[in-house]
């Protein structure tokens, strides 16, 4: 079987773990920040990964991709709060805590790459 990378949509279903994280947190008024943050942060890795596939130029899109990096590190921070601070009972964030941290790799490793390719002349 042959398996199709699709980063927009690894970024989706990024996004719906964190919308079940984020349902399961308490009703107090910290975790409600924590819930509007992360939910905004969250969203806008897919959304700015969208924006970036129809960049106008290369510096537009690797501005972009910045973007979603800097998103992803926010969650990042974010879920590991929540995580240690055990605002979610019986729920382990250890899955969502790791691919947050694999899509960061790989959009370090994008931006890594559209600079050396610029300065190769590509």
């Amino acid at each position: 079987m042959k398996y199709k990378f699709d980063l927009e949509d690894r970024l989706i279903n990024f996004v719906v773990n964190i919308k079940t994280i984020i349902d399961s947190l308490p009703g107090d008024k910290f975790s409600s920040n924590l819930y509007a943050q992360i939910s905004r942060s969250s969203t806008s890795t897919v959304l700015n990964y969208a924006e970036a596939q129809g960049a106008e130029s290369y510096n537009d899109f690797v501005h972009k991709i910045k973007i979603v990096l800097k998103e992803l590190r926010e969650c990042q921070a974010t879920l590991k709060m929540i995580d240690r601070m055990k605002l979610i009972e019986n729920v382990s964030l250890v899955e969502i805590i790791n691919e947050n941290t694999e899509l960061i790799s790989i959009f370090v490793k994008s931006v890594q790459t559209a600079t050396r390719n610029k300065g190769s002349g590509n």
